[in-house]
């Protein structure tokens, strides 16, 4: 049985939040004029001819393969079109966002041109001193915790709220393990602003990033271990009181949605045969639970990206925020095809004389010299769900233009 407690009834908070007159999900009755203006700055007619032409362009001696799924999600796109609509409704009132919206600079740029700011993360956490009574605030698209949600509630602040349904269906889910009284195993990454938030609606929890951690978990709950080094690599990562020894007998799965399909079904499936071991299969709904949070969008970039690689490419150029997750893992995909592979977060990282600014996995940004290689080439192209077609196409401009 868990032993950890959660001092606020989050679920009975939530509710209240949504029958509150000061709290909005549904936008302000402005879409039409939102979709316009959103069409002109993001869209892009090139990456429409791309998906007309097979998701292939030819220019010159560069051949362009696009993934068949890629850029804004419609989670994403809503978060932005209820900033815009924010704004449209509230022309001269005090707006803040709590994180950036997405995560993509030139989106996050063009809503503080609109006069957003944005509430600075200082190492102690999120300063909301200067947020007033009667200030908006915005949620991003990955939500927000449950105590930044009940702290802008008490200081009257009217709150936009515009979290991805799919974070929402994650929330619920460990609701519900709550209310079983088991841990939830969160596959993620623990500071991520997706992960707080979903941590925060838990009971007790245990966030694992990657199958390694998961199995390290398993292994302890069949065999026991070290204590001490198990709190130790997990620091940071699991809820206030947690005690493997008594916290792990009854266990359900939920994920950050951005995470990897394969590895969060992998993770779900090693639960699942480590409480079937320990407990025995007619005892295993009392210890294990899991339901698929994998968000569909995610997953189909994910698909699209794994057909893409079995094209033969000469390298791959993957488009997004250097902190978004989901980017992140596409360029893992390419990465364990040996493909050589750039992850740039704007056209401008692409610069004059066969010079490319990029970000290696787990690195640090660098830069590479002659990057495109001489000849004909074949470039694949990719893109995160944060990043707008009108990114994607600029940097396609600007691999024409260094190929001459």
């Amino acid at each position: 049985m868990t032993t950890g407690t959660n001092q606020l009834d989050t679920k009975s908070f939530k509710r209240a939040l949504n029958n509150s007159e000061n709290y909005n999900r549904q936008g302000f009755g402005h879409g039409d004029e939102v979709a316009l203006t959103m069409q002109s700055e993001y869209n892009s007619p090139l990456i429409q001819e791309i998906r007309d032409n097979n998701y292939k362009l030819k220019r010159g001696n560069v051949t362009i393969h696009l993934a068949e799924s890629f850029g804004f999600c419609w989670g994403v796109e809503r978060a932005v079109a209820m900033a815009y609509e924010t704004r449209t409704h509230f022309p001269t009132e005090k707006i803040w966002i709590t994180n950036e919206i997405i995560h993509n600079p030139s989106v996050n740029q063009r809503l503080k041109e609109m006069n957003v700011d944005f509430i600075e993360a200082k190492p102690e956490g999120k300063d909301f001193s200067g947020v007033g009574k009667g200030d908006v605030v915005i949620l991003p698209a990955f939500g927000a915790s449950v105590q930044e949600m009940q702290l802008l509630n008490d200081k009257g602040c009217t709150i936009v709220d515009t979290t991805c349904p799919w974070v929402s269906k994650v929330w619920n889910t460990v609701e519900k393990h709550k209310k079983k009284e088991f841990t939830s195993i969160i596959h993620g990454k623990y500071a991520h602003e997706e992960t707080v938030a979903t941590s925060s609606f838990a009971g007790v929890y245990l966030i694992v990033l990657n199958m390694a951690e998961a199995e390290y978990v398993a292994n302890y709950i069949l065999e026991g271990g070290d204590k001490a080094e198990f709190m130790a690599k997990f620091k940071n990562a699991h809820s206030v009181g947690f005690d493997p020894d008594t916290d792990l007998d009854g266990v359900g799965i939920a994920n950050q949605t951005t995470m990897l399909k394969g590895e969060t079904e992998a993770i779900g499936k090693l639960f699942e045969k480590t409480m079937m071991r320990k407990y025995g299969p007619d005892q295993l709904d009392k210890h294990f639970w899991s339901y698929n949070t994998i968000c569909d969008a995610t997953q189909e970039r994910q698909d699209a990206m794994f057909e893409l690689v079995e094209d033969k490419l000469d390298l791959m150029v993957v488009v997004g925020g250097y902190n978004s997750s989901n980017t992140t893992h596409l360029q893992e995909i390419s990465v364990e095809r040996d493909i050589p592979s750039y992850h740039i977060d704007s056209a401008d990282r692409i610069h004059p004389g066969n010079e490319i600014e990029h970000k290696p996995l787990g690195k640090d940004l660098e830069t590479t010299e002659n990057w495109l290689p001489a000849g004909e080439i074949i470039v694949g192209i990719t893109s995160g769900a944060s990043t707008p077609d009108k990114v994607v196409e600029d940097a396609i401009e600007n691999i024409f233009a260094a190929k001459g």
